[in-house]
């Protein structure tokens, strides 16, 4: 089968298309025909091992990840795509169902095939509603939306600002929020108000033209671009909460997702409550261009990597 490999840290060109050795699957797997998955920052950091980071941390990723290389050389968390076969233990897939799944740092999702345990929480039926384009545009952003404002236990009526409202987290956290009720600020940059405007926000804040002086109190502020990237508004929210306001990141801790999560988000978009949002489509061939444009840090929602047989 055909492959992205990372054949060692460094720019997106240390990805290479191989042909690699189709997996097979065990008595209790699942084999699955990948047909799209994504390009995340995640992924690019881990490509190219945070060449900004401090050093301390540099050699803490590589022991747990690979000293050279990854460990796992073939990157990407997220897949959309069908059963092709089934370990004879299996009962809870059929050959040719639709599924989506987050594998986490089991990555492997640049190729053509993956084998997974069936009983991996983070695999389930995808969206009947969604091509297998779109079906990968949820699944990295959503989850983690869906976790972090779970966290802040948002009421119906309440005051809620994503900030980074227009990467893959932060598209999902705007519908989620909606959704639960809340009257949502979307923080952003002028070339993405109309689209977060098209997601229901109520309220469009440029980071790059506001002041501080625009900024309301909000029972919940989530950051969910992290640490990574700041503003002068960003700096100011920590003073936008109200009194029993919570501030939210996404750097804050490792979070941990349920099988019931993908089940919901898989409810909400078939609803049409949580519609996914797609930047830019690559084949795996072009794995990486879609690497350096992601770099860029300016991508609208996911970029989605269509895999052909």
């Amino acid at each position: 089968m055909k492959a992205a490999v990372c054949t060692r840290y460094g720019p997106p060109e240390v990805l290479q298309l191989q042909d690699v050795r189709d997996p097979v699957p065990g008595a209790k797997d699942v084999l699955i025909r990948i047909r799209a998955t994504t390009v995340t920052p995640s992924d690019c950091y881990i490509r190219s091992m945070i060449p900004s980071a401090r050093l301390a941390m540099r050699l803490m990723a590589r022991v747990a990840m690979g000293f050279t290389r990854p460990r796992r050389p073939i990157l990407g968390a997220v897949l959309a795509g069908e059963i092709e076969a089934i370990g004879r233990k299996v009962s809870r897939f059929q050959v040719g169902d639709r599924v989506w799944a987050f594998t986490a740092l089991r990555m492997s999702c640049y190729a053509q095939r993956i084998c997974l345990p069936a009983t991996l929480k983070r695999l389930t039926p995808a969206p009947s509603n969604l091509s297998d384009d779109e079906a990968a545009a949820i699944p990295g952003g959503g989850l983690m939306a869906l976790y972090f404002l779970g966290k802040a236990n948002i009421q119906s009526g309440q005051q809620v600002l994503v900030y980074g409202a227009s990467g893959a987290n932060g598209t999902c956290a705007v519908q989620l929020a909606k959704h639960l009720g809340a009257e949502v600020t979307a923080v952003c940059s002028t070339a993405n108000l109309e689209l977060l405007r098209s997601l229901g926000a109520d309220t469009l804040l440029d980071y790059t033209k506001e002041q501080a002086s625009a900024l309301r109190r909000y029972d919940v502020v989530f950051d969910a671009v992290g640490r990574r990237k700041t503003s002068p508004m960003k700096v100011a929210l920590g003073n936008a909460l109200t009194p029993a306001g919570k501030f939210i990141s996404v750097d804050d801790g490792l979070p941990r997702f349920r099988r019931d999560d993908l089940i919901r988000l898989k409810e909400l978009a078939e609803a049409g409550k949580l519609k996914p949002v797609i930047d830019r489509r690559y084949l795996l061939e072009r794995i990486a261009e879609a690497h350096r444009y992601v770099e860029q840090g300016h991508k609208k929602g996911n970029v989605v990597i269509t895999i052909a047989d």
